[in-house]
């Protein structure tokens, strides 16, 4: 495979939404379904936030949530099935935790169900004591987001 048209970017007004909701669906078993307005929501929320390029076709992508000093979590880090193998995902990874934001932080977290193997290669080791999850039953956001940010959410719905 090519890659010399290969590019990264850290714009995250240059994420093209349809496009990452695309690769979700194509590569992402645990982000199927996904709507273009919560995306956006988690996009925005996000930083840093990591495409990967191939002239005008998104083929990878990353972001992290981070409190700048203590913690940080990688999320929906994805690589198109296409351009598996070609240390796109290491790359992606890479510049996610090079990030000022990220780079500092005495922890950084991130969820994966298969590839363990592929984090460790990395760096990440398993973490079997810390990471608990509460399932909402009902998860109605109107009820569970401070009303700051229902606006701001029915805003971008108009």
């Amino acid at each position: 495979m090519d890659c010399s048209q290969i590019q990264f970017c850290v714009d995250k007004s240059k994420i093209d939404l349809e496009q990452c909701l695309e690769l979700f669906n194509l590569s992402a078993f645990w982000a199927q379904g996904r709507k273009k307005e919560d995306l956006e929501i988690a996009i925005r929320y996000s930083d840093p936030v990591v495409s990967v390029w191939n002239q005008e076709l998104m083929v990878g992508f990353a972001r992290a949530t981070s409190d700048g000093i203590y913690r940080a979590t990688i999320w929906d880090v994805v690589i198109h099935p296409e351009y598996r193998g070609a240390r796109l995902g290491r790359k992606l990874v890479e510049t996610v935790l090079s990030h000022p934001k990220v780079n500092r932080v005495e922890r950084v977290y991130l969820m994966t169900t298969n590839q363990q193997s592929f984090y460790e290669r990395i760096g990440f080791l398993p973490n079997q004591t810390t990471t608990m999850i509460l399932y909402n039953s009902s998860p109605s956001r109107e009820v569970l987001i401070p009303q700051t940010w229902q606006e701001e959410r029915n805003t971008l719905a108009v």
